[in-house]
């Protein structure tokens, strides 16, 4: 497999803990995990071995992209501590970050990442995708944010927020901070085209430092 450089170096990516029923899911997050090793893109995830989480973290690892003591970690597993007596987390293929609580887990996910990916997922996936979604209009990070679209998973979502819109909910400037594709392929590609846009009043909102500490990932693509 031919390797190509990235704008990122960690990619967070959102996902279910279950495989979902049609194959073209499973077969979209090892797609995923192939076309982050290709790019050289490290990943940051939930934890976990089960699911679609545990497809794309695999295939990333079986791409041979991680090394185990380097300085810098291809797979960043973050894990509450109440979670970890049921996760069924297999064989430890990187640095497992272990948090008191969700909320941690998130930010945690989030300062790591220099973009997010959501695959198809559940309650979990939604709340943590809207979530990074609402930082970026805020103007809390910069970083990008992309939807797999497999066989049109999230058309009912983007429906959803085009009706936003059009209700004068969310405002068309917020609206493209989503960027969605029906393959890892086309999705990260554009997601390293992706340049934010802001609405004036929130271009002008001033967060203290400590704020964005926690969610500015390391190597500062997001500032």
């Amino acid at each position: 497999m031919e390797e190509t450089n990235s704008r990122f170096n960690r990619i967070c990516v959102f996902c279910g803990s279950s495989s979902g029923k049609k194959a073209s899911y499973q077969e979209a997050a090892v797609e995923l995990g192939k076309e982050l090793v290709e790019r050289r893109i490290n990943l940051v995830y939930g934890g976990g071995s089960v699911g679609l989480m545990g497809l794309v973290s695999q295939a990333v690892h079986d791409g041979g992209r991680h090394v185990i003591g380097c300085s810098w970690c291809l797979l960043c597993r973050v894990i509450p501590r109440t979670l970890m007596p049921r996760e069924i987390t297999g064989e430890t293929v990187g640095e497992v970050r272990t948090v008191s609580n969700m909320h941690q887990r998130k930010a945690e996910m989030a300062r790591q990442a220099d973009a997010f990916i959501a695959l198809p997922g559940g309650y979990g996936t939604l709340e943590e995708l809207l979530e990074v979604i609402t930082w970026a209009q805020l103007g809390i990070h910069r970083k990008p944010v992309g939807l797999l679209n497999v066989d049109g998973y999230y058309n009912s979502l983007l429906s959803f927020i085009d009706q936003a819109v059009d209700e004068g909910f969310i405002s068309p400037t917020a609206r493209q901070i989503i960027v969605s594709a029906p393959t890892a392929e086309q999705l990260v590609r554009q997601l390293e085209e992706y340049v934010p846009e802001y609405d004036e009043v929130t271009s002008n909102l001033v967060w203290e430092e400590v704020d964005r500490i926690n969610y500015v990932s390391e190597s500062g693509v997001a500032t």
